[in-house]
């Protein structure tokens, strides 16, 4: 069992249904299977082989859920990258993979207009779009893929100089040689150091997960799921992969920028399960007038990435009492690791639940010790779900998974610390290293901060989180100009907007003549916390 027979098994079942609807379009499970399997083919025509990486740098669209499935078909492990990167941190990702594949939009070609030759390992790029608009890219040739015109691909072939030139595309069956137990995808996030860190995971590991929570969620055919999250972000890319499970349909739109674009979209699709953020909801409890949109089809909603603030849980409630509320927790490493059943919201409205099914979880001490409830620790997962590792990172691997109960078996120290009540329940206390999460997602510190040092005329500077009712953490930036320079916050959030995804630009700038000082002689980050309390 492989992660593309999802997309195959329902094939089966439900070949004229609909799958996949956005902006309009509106995509059958046999159309996406048939174009997935032409980019498998046009992979493997180019020298795509077993385990090579192939990047998709696209929006949340058609494209990109072909291609994902396109890739495995080929045998080789796809890499979903945010559509916000910068150029530089793009290169930094696809060097590190050693990405032999790249799926890229004609929208985003000047990203990497006259870099390839800082991409050695990158053999062959597949343009989507119209063909006619793919503009002249200094160093790689653009040739004709001709025969993808026969059947119907948008796609062309932007041939990199280090490939040959294309072979003819026939439509024949891609052989797959893969195993459960090899790498399905690489998840790239933010390192505490700054630099992104690829989790490695399975086709096992990522089907045990969607397996686990499509049964608590009592997913079924019948679901219509509607997904605002990036597809870089594992919480929106599981969508497709459960949605395609059971043989749902998913409405993939790009973000939830607009709101109330996404609210009609859910009213006349009659949405069933909504997946979201704190910020997300947070967002949609400012709504005033959300009273007046038809969502009783709606029987799930669901939310992760942070613990939704109790005030929002009771508010959601009230406004979608129909709806099963799931306040769950997890992290790319192992996907998710929690649910709060529904009927406990009630009771434990401050707990993210307990080990979802096949999975084991507890908290240990500084000395690796089980400790009891009330008791606050690290938290450890054990189970099918957990990541193969950081890619090509032993040293940072060898920390966070560590012999388990049996011999030979590795468990998830997840860095989050916890502690759980008489009867299990788990209850999230913080992070042991300073790890921003805003928006859902992981942001390091020392990444903002590289970005700003970049900006001339920076002595110091100190990134730190704020509590924030709509990001849940806000990024505030503490900066020492260097004597005789004259900075304003718009020179560094401007810098900041070129250099970082929008996720990581600050939303406060301080600046301080001198910050503090520890004993050592470092920044006194705590220090800077506890003035901001």
């Amino acid at each position: 069992m492989l992660l593309q027979n999802f997309l195959e098994e329902s094939v089966e079942r439900f070949p004229g249904k609909v799958a996949l609807i956005h902006r309009g379009e509106r995509v059958t499970y046999r159309e996406i299977n048939e174009r997935a399997n032409r980019v498998a083919v046009l992979l493997h025509a180019q020298g795509i082989e077993r385990g090579d990486r192939v990047a998709i740098f696209l929006d949340n669209s058609v494209e990109s859920v072909v291609s994902l499935f396109g890739v495995l078909k080929a045998d080789a492990v796809f890499v979903m990258l945010s559509p916000q990167l910068k150029t530089s941190k793009l290169i930094k990702i696809l060097n590190d993979c050693k990405a032999r594949g790249l799926i890229i939009h004609t929208d985003k070609l000047d990203i990497i207009r006259g870099h390839f030759d800082s991409l050695p390992s990158v053999k062959v790029a597949v343009v989507a779009g119209n063909k006619e608009k793919v503009p002249k890219i200094d160093g790689p040739e653009t040739l004709p893929w001709n025969e993808m015109d026969k059947v119907h691909s948008p796609c062309s072939l932007l041939v990199t100089p280090h490939a040959s030139a294309p072979a003819p595309c026939a439509l024949r069956p891609v052989p797959s040689f893969n195993i459960d137990l090899d790498l399905a995808t690489i998840i790239y996030t933010s390192g505490s150091a700054g630099d992104p860190k690829g989790v490695m995971l399975s086709h096992l590991n990522m089907m045990s997960a969607a397996t686990s929570i499509t049964t608590y969620l009592e997913n079924v055919p019948e679901d219509i799921i509607i997904d605002v999250l990036p597809l870089s972000f594992d919480y929106g890319l599981y969508q497709i992969l459960m949605a395609f499970k059971v043989g749902g349909t998913l409405i993939l739109e790009r973000s939830f920028a607009y709101p109330y674009e996404a609210i009609k979209q859910m009213v006349k699709e009659r949405v069933t399960g909504f997946p979201g953020v704190p910020t997300l909801f947070a967002i949609l409890l400012q709504m005033e007038d959300l009273g007046r949109y038809d969502l009783t089809c709606l029987r799930y909603i669901t939310s992760t990435a942070a613990p939704l603030p109790v005030e929002h849980i009771q508010r959601i409630m009230k406004i979608f009492p129909q709806a099963r509320l799931y306040s769950m927790y997890g992290l790319t490493e192992c996907k998710r690791v929690s649910y709060l059943p529904p009927e406990e919201l009630d009771r434990r409205p401050g707990s993210v639940g307990r080990g979802m099914p096949n999975e084991e979880v507890w908290i240990v001490d500084e000395n690796g010790n089980r400790v009891g409830s009330g008791v606050v620790g690290e938290l450890v997962v054990r189970g099918s779900n957990v990541m193969r590792g950081y890619w090509d990172d032993p040293e940072t691997t060898d920390k966070v998974l560590r012999p388990g109960p049996l011999p030979g078996e590795k468990v998830l120290y997840t860095g989050d610390l916890f502690k759980t009540d008489e009867k299990g329940f788990l209850y999230f206390v913080g992070r042991k290293d300073d790890m921003i999460k805003t928006r859902g997602e992981r942001v390091s510190p020392k990444e903002v901060e590289n970005a700003i040092y970049g900006l001339e005329g920076i002595g110091e500077v100190a990134v730190i989180p704020l509590a924030d009712d709509i990001l849940g953490q806000a990024i505030k930036a503490f900066v020492v100009p260097r004597n005789g320079c004259v900075l304003s916050e718009k020179d560094v959030l401007k810098h900041c907007k070129k250099e970082l995804e929008e996720l990581a630009i600050p939303k406060y700038v301080e600046f301080r003549d001198v910050l503090p000082k520890n004993p050592s002689g470092k920044i006194d980050k705590l220090a800077l916390k506890q003035e901001v309390k």
